[in-house]
């Protein structure tokens, strides 16, 4: 230590003794008032000290509470989503309780069973107690405590019920099932003192309410695909009215062009001076005669296709891109061109097109398409819904089962292009590759750098 540095402790001791001593003097010519208010300014400064830390503790509390409630939220997300995961894994299949023709009956039934159970309520049916008990020695007042927990009961109860019968669906009716009993146990339980419990026959009312909810939705959700499909069948009629309106024209024009032609021709034949000008329009006539044959034979066959409803064409497609291999669509259409309904298939809702494996012509095409989809019918991907038509079978059972229903030979393409498919595989595979060499490139960058 310096000289200066003693020096220097030697005056701080000495402003300190100076200090000291100045504060005893002063303790001694304070008066009681004096200290307590010296000792009152102390502890306030403490307290302030402390409170100031106090602030600063609530602060981090609340930090952390806010951290805590955000992830609290996510993992309630998550929760969540896992019970609806655990419902759609774990559901059974509900068995229908009811077989009415269309959604409106089941809406008469759904409106008479919940008057019904207005008139259970209004009767006191629905929910009953024991009218006998007193309060404050008034049988009024426990009247009136008695009917004020019957109402609390079945408002509580028709909320939980209506809850479950508002949100029913496939996964969870047997959930809700269980909770309007829990519900009507728990009630009635909490009622066991003043006897007052929700009656089986309501509660049976509420349970036939849920199922006829759940059947109700599902029979307007059947009826709105009915719906769609008959109008997509009137789309296509229209469509094939169309084009057949439009054939017709065509060929009427061609037939009127071939058959001036051939007029003007046989009045050429007359007036010809050598046999070989002669030789040349004979051959010109019999060409134009073949063409008109040609136009009567087609339109012959849009008049019969006009007149048969049944005529049409019952196709055989894929799209493994879409749905994998061995996934056939078996369908029918009437169009004139049965490819324009392939290609209407294969629109935006599905990434790839579709590939023809067959297309057969048939005077009964829904006779044939309905043996098809009879025959495969454990084979399809969809048990419930008949009207989407795929099933996982082979393109040799499906030759087999034409073959003997349909009397003409067909020419099935057994391999599938794909080639959009194909050709999305391929380039994904060289995107990897690049990126990999990318990846390759910038890593060996890196480790040139810091060598």
């Amino acid at each position: 230590m310096s000289i200066f540095d003693l020096f220097r402790v030697k005056k701080i001791k000495a402003e300190l003794e100076s200090v000291r001593n100045n504060y005893e003097n002063l303790k001694l010519i304070m008066t009681p008032e004096h200290q307590e208010a010296f000792d009152l300014t102390t502890e306030i400064a403490k307290l302030s000290q402390k409170k100031d830390s106090l602030l600063s503790e609530i602060q981090k509390n609340n930090e952390q509470l806010d951290i805590l409630n955000s992830q609290y939220e996510i993992k309630s997300k998550e929760l969540l989503d896992l019970d609806e995961q655990i419902s759609l894994e774990s559901f059974a299949l509900y068995e229908p309780k009811f077989e009415f023709a269309n959604s409106t009956i089941f809406k008469q039934n759904l409106d008479n069973l919940r008057d019904e159970q207005k008139s259970m309520i209004k009767a006191g049916t629905a929910c009953k107690g024991n009218q006998n008990w007193t309060v404050n020695n008034s049988k009024a007042e426990g009247r009136k405590m008695v009917n004020d927990m019957i109402k609390l009961s079945l408002r509580s109860f028709n909320n939980e019920c209506d809850v479950c019968i508002a949100n029913v669906k496939f996964n969870n009716i047997s959930t809700y099932e269980k909770r309007i009993n829990k519900s009507y146990e728990a009630l009635n339980k909490l009622g066991k003192v003043t006897q007052v419990n929700i009656t089986e026959e309501y509660l049976k009312l509420k349970l036939t309410e849920l199922y006829l909810a759940y059947e109700y939705s599902v029979k307007k959700q059947e009826e709105k695909e009915e719906q769609r499909q008959i109008r997509e069948q009137m789309r296509e009629e229209a469509r094939l009215q169309r084009e057949i309106d439009e054939a017709r024209k065509t060929i009427e024009k061609e037939k009127r062009h071939y058959t001036n032609a051939l007029e003007k021709a046989m009045k050429q034949l007359d007036q010809c001076k050598s046999d070989e000008e002669r030789l040349l329009l004979q051959e010109k006539i019999a060409e134009l005669q073949n063409n008109l044959q040609e136009i009567e034979i087609s339109l012959k066959d849009v008049d019969y296709r006009e007149a048969n409803q049944r005529a049409g064409y019952v196709y055989v497609i894929s799209n493994i891109g879409s749905f994998g291999e061995g996934v056939f669509k078996i369908g029918m259409t009437r169009r004139l061109d049965p490819y324009d309904r392939v290609y209407e298939l294969g629109d935006a809702s599905v990434p790839f097109n579709f590939d023809v494996h067959a297309m057969i012509f048939s005077d009964d095409a829904p006779t044939l398409e309905a043996t098809l989809h009879r025959t495969f019918e454990k084979k399809r991907l969809n048990f419930v819904n008949k009207r989407r038509e795929y099933f996982n079978v082979s393109i040799d059972e499906i030759e087999q089962v034409i073959k003997n229903n349909h009397d003409k030979s067909i020419e099935f393409i057994r391999t599938a292009a794909a080639e959009e498919y194909r050709e999305s595989i391929l380039l994904r595979k060289q995107e990897d590759i690049l990126s990999n060499n990318e990846s390759l490139i910038s890593w060996q960058e890196v480790a040139a750098s810091k060598n």
